[in-house]
């Protein structure tokens, strides 16, 4: 029998969120492939102890996209934005046999790389999951894990509360570019969001407490309505967060102490209304970029594995048991809890 393959690489390794996934992985006893499209850069960048196998390729050259991703068995693409690298590196795993994850928070991206990419994932037997991140893949989990084996609901309501939102390049660029996309679920199908959009006061609980909250759809609306019947689907964000986000002079994020999370604060709430039913699923934690290296570590580890539903192109909830995850997050990145009440 042959052995189990270990290799995972990264693609976008020396970004904020990448150096994570690299120690995440390594923690895991996994081997990460550190991947660039900068050469000086991926010299540069400091994986502190971390060994790293070090790889340079660019999107506008598949050769050299075959050759990182030679001997792997995940690609994580964290290099946004995605509308220029998803389909790319999402081929260049398909030509690997490789299965492949990204960060991706773009609708319409996402929604094309579902699309694109089912058939030929069957074929090579390999998954292709992206949105397995803060934004998208937390709140498909957490509705899923929710409903207990539902597959239908009247209305979900996904509040994310932040204290600071300091956006990393990737994020910047994405934002410069229009990328996200803005679309909720009204009436059981997918629709622009009012404007202005709609507004509520939320309360988090500590530490984040009241906040007032905007409208604002991330790739949530693109993978819960592919295996969750829904009527009703929106997206709050923390206006002070998305005030800071939209402001060009605010600063990248910077690593806590010893490379550790940033000092930011989030809570996910996902609140889930059904017939004679309610849940609200919470998750809080420290920086929205550093939880997606556990997510993503857990992720690959499990394809690696072969512990997965199906192969070809999935939301994380089609693919992955998204109590098991949840709960393999906490207690060292995050809590998480499920509670049947009326929500604050």
């Amino acid at each position: 029998m042959s052995e189990k393959p270990t290799t995972v690489a990264v693609f976008g390794a020396t970004g904020y969120t990448g150096r994570f996934v690299i120690t995440e992985l390594a923690g895991r006893g996994l081997t990460p492939v550190a991947v660039a499209r900068d050469p000086a850069a991926l010299r540069d960048t400091d994986f502190g102890s971390v060994d790293v196998i070090q790889r340079h390729a660019t999107v506008d050259d598949p050769a050299s996209l075959d050759q990182a991703l030679t001997g792997v068995g995940v690609v994580i693409n964290c290099a946004g934005p995605f509308i220029d690298t998803a389909h790319p590196v999402a081929s260049a795993a398909l030509r690997a046999t490789c299965h492949y994850l990204d960060v991706c928070a773009e609708q319409p991206t996402t929604t094309s790389t579902l699309r694109t990419f089912h058939k030929a994932a069957r074929v090579a037997d390999v998954a292709v999951v992206p949105s397995m991140a803060f934004y998208g893949g937390l709140a498909d989990l957490m509705a899923t894990a929710a409903l207990g084996g539902a597959d239908n609901a009247e209305s979900i309501d996904v509040m994310i509360g932040l204290d600071s939102w300091h956006p990393t390049r990737g994020t910047r660029i994405t934002i410069d570019r229009k990328a996200l996309g803005n679309l909720a679920i009204t009436a059981g199908e997918p629709q622009p969001v009012a404007s202005p959009p709609a507004r509520k006061t939320w309360d988090f609980g500590a530490p984040l407490h009241v906040h007032d909250v905007v409208e604002l759809p991330f790739t949530e609306t693109t993978l819960i309505p592919r295996h969750i019947h829904i009527q009703e689907l929106h997206n709050y964000v923390s206006e002070i967060a998305v005030r800071e986000v939209l402001d060009p002079t605010t600063a990248p994020p910077t690593p806590g102490s010893s490379s550790g999370p940033s000092p930011q604060h989030f809570a996910i709430e996902v609140i889930v209304r059904g017939d004679q039913m309610q849940r609200r699923a919470t998750m809080r934690g420290r920086d929205i970029y550093a939880i997606s290296a556990p997510l993503l570590g857990e992720a690959a580890q499990r394809l690696l594995d072969g512990d997965f539903s199906d192969p070809g192109a999935h939301a994380p909830a089609e693919v992955f048991d998204s109590n098991a995850i949840l709960t393999a997050l906490a207690p060292s990145h995050a809590t998480f809890e499920i509670l049947s009440d009326v929500p604050r």
